[in-house]
């Protein structure tokens, strides 16, 4: 079972260490905060991948592809979301400063953020179908694959936290937190364009 297992592992890991939205707010996170105060975000994030896998895995792709309105309404709360939260953290300074991003993103808008993320539709629906010979029916696929993809996301979330953690030690000015801030933000905004491509 475990080298039938490894091939969905490998993919889940794949999936969620390689830059994103999740990612990119896992490191300003981690920059602005430090790592405690960013648990319940990576928390909310990899339960909210967990749920989405799932979900996928249980069967909800079929309401998708049956309502394409569904998914256009997906994409656009989606951009909409990551759009707002980019702008935050584009304009946020140093973790002293009075910003608007005055304390950290929790547990509920990490779930959400999934939620609201074509990609984790896409990366979710794509291992349902490619992994469905795992498991002998759907619920235990929906175990199987929520449980290695939020595991995957944690230890994913975590290295990218990690990240912005020893980025934030490099950081001595006002200008540096800015600029770093302000990549951080168009980096998360970047990640929209994907969703948007054919």
């Amino acid at each position: 079972m475990a080298g039938t297992i490894l091939p969905l592992a490998l993919f889940a890991l794949v999936s969620t260490i390689t830059p994103g939205g999740a990612t990119t707010l896992a490191t300003a996170s981690g920059a602005q905060f430090g790592f405690r105060r960013s648990v319940p975000l990576m928390a909310g994030i990899a339960l909210g991948l967990a749920s989405l896998a799932a979900a996928a895995a249980a069967g909800l792709a079929g309401l998708l592809l049956a309502a394409p309105a569904l998914e256009l309404a997906l994409k656009l709360a989606g951009t909409l979301y990551l759009l707002w939260l980019a702008r935050k953290i584009g304009r946020s300074g140093p973790p002293a400063m009075k910003t608007e991003l005055a304390r950290p993103t929790g547990f509920i808008a990490g779930a959400c953020l999934l939620w609201l993320n074509p990609k984790g539709w896409a990366m979710t629906l794509g291992a349902a179908a490619s992994f469905a010979v795992l498991a002998a029916n759907p619920p235990a696929l929906a175990l199987l694959l929520g449980t290695t993809f939020g595991l995957a996301a944690a230890f994913s979330l975590t290295l990218w936290c990690l990240a912005g953690l020893m980025l934030a030690r490099l950081l001595r000015t006002e200008r540096q937190w800015r600029r770093l801030n302000g990549a951080l933000g168009l980096l998360l905004a970047a990640s929209i364009v994907p969703m948007w491509l054919p």
